[in-house]
């Protein structure tokens, strides 16, 4: 049974989960364990006001942002292209308007890159849809409709499929990357469907639902999804290597849980920072990334040790993080730029 204080808590992170933007800044590091070398901070540049999520292309060595301001209509959103070893944006593609008499434009949030066809999948939350665009040219290829409250998009290559959690009616839907038909539609009546992603050697999906407290698994050839415990208001996901575990971000309880899917139990729970909202993992290590929204710190976990390596703090709302070849990216609604811009860090990851 959810307690009166399980309650607020969860009033809270649904409440955050709906507000369309968020983003990272790190600033130094904090307390690191006996033994290990804390991460160290590098750059961080103003990119843009609403910074969102963003996206790593190693086909394009490009990382991909999105940017949505204020509330609906929105007339001011974009799909940014940036250098992530400059931290410039190169290039600053509008999305197609949907209202020419408000200006109101098909907003995009989560972001996914597809290397495999040379295409970013968006998700327009408060158009219900999702978007694909040309990397190449930065062109709209086409809006599909029909995910309600689309909040992340993940692209499983090797399958082609892509992956997107409907917030607003408990759907996971997946579409074909070549043909852009919808592929198969999931839907678990109550359920939230948060953070989302994919185990590419096997073809399983996982999301996050932040009402009840865990991952719903979908696998290939069953006919009904897995319901796996998580944490307190689980709100995203990521897999270690090997796609045996499962790590949350809770964003309720500030913590990162670990869970052993096969058994389908919770191993390990590790306090991160007040308001966890994303996490990824570095590959070369095998740790976990953390951004603490709340907290305004970002946070390495040993998840092995179940414990903290090193917490850093950040700039106001870090929203997101993305991690590719030791290094993280992280976005903050900070609005610490000059201009009131929120700012892309980059944050060099010790091993």
């Amino acid at each position: 049974m959810t307690t009166p204080t399980r309650r607020t808590h969860r009033t809270a992170a649904i409440t955050v989960a709906l507000a369309t933007c968020s983003t990272l800044t790190l600033t130094g590091t904090a307390t690191a364990d006996a033994g290990h070398s804390p991460a160290r901070t590098a750059d961080s540049a103003p990119v843009a006001k609403g910074l969102y999520q963003s996206a790593y292309s190693e086909r394009n060595h490009v990382l991909w942002a999105t940017s949505a301001v204020g509330r609906p209509p929105i007339t001011n959103s974009r799909l940014l292209k940036v250098d992530p070893r400059t931290l410039k944006t190169e290039a600053s593609y509008a999305p197609p308007v949907t209202n020419a008499q408000t200006g109101a434009v098909e907003a995009v949030y989560g972001v996914a890159v597809d290397d495999e066809h040379n295409t970013v999948w968006t998700t327009n939350t408060g158009n219900d849809s999702l978007a694909v665009y040309s990397q190449r040219t930065g062109k709209h290829l086409t809006t599909l409709p029909g995910v309600k409250h689309a909040r992340e998009v993940v692209v499983d290559e090797k399958h082609h499929l892509a992956w997107a959690s409907g917030f607003g009616d408990g759907s996971i839907v997946a579409f074909d990357t070549r043909t852009y038909k919808e592929k198969k539609r999931t839907t678990i009546q109550g359920a939230s469907p948060a953070g989302i992603t994919v185990n590419e050697r096997t073809g399983t999906a996982y999301a996050t639902d932040l009402a009840h407290d865990r991952i719903i698994e979908i696998a290939p050839r069953t006919k009904s999804p897995r319901l796996i415990p998580a944490g307190d208001a689980p709100i995203s996901l990521a897999l270690s290597r090997d796609g045996r575990t499962a790590y949350t971000a809770d964003q309720a309880a500030g913590t990162v849980s670990v869970i052993d899917l096969r058994k389908g139990a919770v191993t390990k729970t590790v306090p991160t920072g007040a308001g966890t909202l994303s996490v990824d993992v570095d590959r070369r290590s095998g740790r976990v990334i953390a951004a603490n929204r709340t907290a305004a710190t970002v946070t390495v976990v040993d998840p092995r040790k179940g414990t903290v390596v090193t917490t850093a703090p950040t700039a106001a709302n870090p929203n997101h993080v993305e991690v590719t070849h030791g290094t993280a990216y992280v976005t903050t609604k900070s609005a610490s730029g000059p201009e009131g811009q929120d700012l892309l860090h980059r944050l060099r990851l010790g091993r």
